[in-house]
């Protein structure tokens, strides 16, 4: 059974669906789904969950992003990047020091209208099924968070930088915002996804370096275990027989968990139990580790989210 995470090198020209597609194909595995949609025009990091890691993919999605980006100034698009219909044209010259300092503006918390052209849903159906309609919703601001911003290159008019940032930030949309701060209007040119979460660039494997003869046997090498996927969770080791009660639907206890070195986990932190090398569960603490002295050792300690077929 193939269960983990293969990080994909998505070429540009592919919808993030097409790759896991043929991910499925070449592996032979029943289920498999990305962890963040890229757009066609958009490469990198593509990081997919196979079978049982299927599980986790709302857990890796809300991770941060990393993204190496190129900014056209002066042209504004429909989609917000090159492989829309051009709307607007401008020949403002802007200042090497005007574009410094705009984006600096924009690290920090700040406020997003998602694209008209993007996946994100509205009573169901995806915002670029209405567009395609020829009908623009209005939709609220989302807060999104910029957490560095770093200039590569100034070539007026084109702008390439890296960003990390929060999950649900749009690129497009903050080179649209940066050119209607500065007045030239902009878009973006190209993007390459560096990271997602704990998955970079230097993990990620392209189909096409491999030929058929041998695809499926040098992927599955590539594949992440389970256990290596969420390595920032205090990691708890069950012995056989607490592993099989959790298996059946019990839920952590004080007393169980008290049997255990652990560090002072709040409530709402997440845990993952471990049996025999292969992750077991990922659960959500209710109670805080500190006040487990003041509560009946018969009490909950901790939700089970997830359970895994191992």
């Amino acid at each position: 059974m193939m269960d983990g995470v293969i990080v994909i090198d998505k070429p540009a020209g592919k919808t993030s669906h097409d790759v896991v597609s043929e991910v499925k194909k070449i592996l032979g595995v029943k289920k498999a789904g990305h962890t963040g949609t890229l757009d066609p025009m958009v490469t990198g990091v593509l990081p997919i969950c196979l079978n049982e890691a299927t599980k986790l993919a709302n857990l890796l999605m809300g991770e941060n992003k990393e993204y190496l980006a190129t900014m056209l100034l002066g042209v504004k698009t429909d989609t917000l990047d090159m492989e829309g219909k051009i709307i607007s044209q401008s020949g403002n010259f802007v200042s090497t020091e005007e574009i410094r300092a705009v984006m600096s503006q924009m690290v920090g918390e700040i406020k997003q209208i998602p694209p008209a052209y993007s996946a994100v849903k509205y009573c169901g159906k995806p915002l670029y099924k209405y567009a395609r309609s020829g009908v623009f919703l209005d939709m609220e601001p989302r807060e999104v968070t910029i957490y560095s911003l770093v200039i590569e290159d100034i070539s007026f008019p084109r702008v390439t930088f890296r960003v990390v940032c929060s999950k649900g930030t749009y690129i497009r949309t903050l080179c649209s915002d940066i050119g209607d701060v500065l007045g030239t209007g902009a878009c973006l040119y190209s993007l390459r996804r560096l990271k997602s979460g704990i998955f970079s660039e230097e993990m990620a494997v392209c189909l096409s370096d491999y030929d058929c003869s041998n695809k499926k046997e040098e992927l599955a090498k590539k594949i992440l275990p389970m256990t290596e996927l969420l390595p920032l969770l205090c990691s708890i080791e069950l012995e056989d027989r607490s592993a099989a009660k959790l298996r059946n639907g019990w839920q952590p206890s004080v007393e169980m968990m008290k049997e255990h070195d652990l560090p002072l986990l709040k409530a709402g932190d997440m845990v993952k139990f471990i049996n025999k090398g292969y992750l077991l569960a990922v659960a959500e603490m209710l109670a805080p580790v500190n006040k487990f002295s003041e509560f009946d050792g018969k009490m909950q300690a901790a939700k089970i989210v997830r359970v895994f077929n191992n």
